[in-house]
């Protein structure tokens, strides 16, 4: 008996911004971008994902400026580049109010507030959603979210990480030890909502955060939320390793992402995971047409509006690069400017001249998971990424709003549907994870880390740090 094909999972990346990835394309005729404001914006946003039978609507976010290229916010502001910039977490609520099914993924980071009051934002959010909720974890990179922060620069890389670490553990002993499964009783006879016996403070002291608990949020369905995560150092290959359930993935080549996809399922079962915990989701670029010339004339109306200026601010590029001959090495421009290779480092090589640099960031940074087409040729590239590549599923990035998502779903779609790829119908009243994962498994699986905490005496376990020897003052 053959297997059954491998269905894509599918999420719409959004932010709250005007520009958020594709930059310029906000001035495009029809772009809906300017709207983000609006409630009438994610209205939108959601009905369409959930017409599409989209997994979920994901949401990046940040908590600074993009302010290293021109030294300064003018450029980024120009651009409306992630700036100005709402708050994620207020706009799932109005989402979930006008969907039955479409998940949400919801970026926020770890490293400069506490735990407890976003254990209790997030699981407000589960609890009203019935599960339909997801985490993005990230620790901050940018230099002014620091200062935001009270702090004079970043926090180093591992130190970041240590710090995720022990706010996760803290978030399950909230999430999954502060109230048992049959805590609320609502008993009105009796007088009795909550068996107190049932709920427990968590006691938590460790070496950055106090947090006595309990929880303010009766358990929902999840629990804990679907952790996700984006990951290429090794420190983040370890926490995703422990902590992980959906992990955005990467890598040039065929063989690359599969070396990576193997080498954190090796490093997964290193910290007693099974292997399929896990799933593997790429940022894909998806232009599509009824034709290929019309698809690919619909790149190039794109590629008019796209602002190089924009994609510099957003690499927090250490020069502007259009000040250079294109046949100069960037590495050679950076030591004559007396500049380290720092945050180009994401995107460049040294070696790389400034003429390739300037037609990288042009094509629209066309990469692996790039594709223009016919709906057949799409999804010919689509089935060899799942079959090949190995990966799981898209974050599908928006050229146009909503122009680009209605693309995909009225044009691919169906093909991916007639050739077995895609769901034809949501399943009622599953949770996220249970979407990623399969039927009962809206929880936590028992050989995940944040297990350990669902049986009370779990709470007084050992600190198992990933970073043992990482240190950073409480009082920061």
């Amino acid at each position: 008996m053959s297997r059954p094909k491998k269905q894509l999972h599918v999420n719409l990346f959004e932010m709250a911004c005007v520009s958020h990835i594709v930059h310029g394309m906000w001035r495009a005729p029809g772009n809906n971008r300017h709207r983000f404001g609006e409630m009438g914006y994610w209205l939108e946003v959601a009905k369409l994902a959930e017409e599409g039978l989209f997994d979920a609507v994901f949401l990046a976010d940040v908590i600074g400026t993009y302010d290293r290229f021109g030294d300064g916010n003018a450029a980024a502001l120009r651009e409306g580049l992630q700036i100005p910039n709402l708050d994620p977490l207020m706009v799932v609520p109005a989402m979930a109010a006008v969907t039955q099914n479409l998940g949400f993924g919801v970026t926020f980071s770890t490293t400069y507030e506490p735990p407890f009051a976003f254990a209790r934002r997030m699981a407000t959010l589960d609890l009203l959603t019935g599960g339909r909720v997801g985490w993005n974890i990230v620790t901050s990179y940018l230099r002014s979210a620091a200062r935001n922060f009270g702090l004079d620069d970043e926090i180093p890389h591992t130190q970041r990480y240590a710090i995720a670490d022990e706010y996760l553990d803290v978030l399950y002993k909230l999430w999954e030890g502060s109230w048992d499964d049959d805590a609320v009783v609502n008993d009105a006879q009796a007088g009795i909502y909550a068996n107190p016996d049932a709920v427990r403070p968590i006691n938590h002291d460790g070496r950055y955060f106090r947090v006595a608990g309990p929880h303010l949020v009766s358990p929902g369905r999840q629990r804990t939320p679907v952790l996700f995560q984006a990951t290429g150092s090794p420190d983040g290959l370890e926490f995703a390793a422990r902590h992980a359930e959906v992990v955005f993935i990467g890598g040039q080549t065929t063989e690359a992402v599969r070396a990576n996809i193997a080498r954190t399922r090796e490093r997964a079962r290193a910290h007693g995971r099974n292997g399929d915990d896990i799933r593997f989701i790429v940022m894909a670029g998806i232009i599509a047409d009824t034709t290929q010339s019309l698809a690919e004339k619909k790149l190039e109306t794109y590629r008019q509006y796209y602002s190089v200026e924009g994609a510099l601010v957003h690499a927090q590029a250490e020069i502007d690069l259009r000040r250079f001959s294109p046949d100069e090495r960037i590495g050679d421009v950076l030591k004559r400017e007396g500049l380290a290779f720092g945050n180009m480092g994401r995107r460049f090589r040294p070696e790389q001249t400034v003429g390739s640099a300037l037609r990288q960031i042009a094509s629209f940074d066309e990469g692996r998971f790039f594709v223009v087409g016919t709906p057949d040729r799409i999804a010919d590239e689509i089935e060899h990424w799942l079959d090949v590549d190995g990966i799981d599923g898209i974050n599908l990035r928006q050229y146009h709003t909503f122009g680009t998502a209605r693309d995909f779903i009225d044009l691919v779609v169906p093909e991916l549907q007639q050739r077995g790829r895609y769901r034809t119908a949501y399943t009622p009243g599953e949770t996220l994870r249970e979407r990623l994962f399969g039927a009962g498994r809206a929880r936590l699986p028992a050989q995940h880390f944040g297990s350990r905490y669902r049986d009370p005496a779990g709470l007084n376990l050992p600190a198992a740090p990933l970073f043992p020897h990482e240190t950073f003052s409480k009082a920061s």
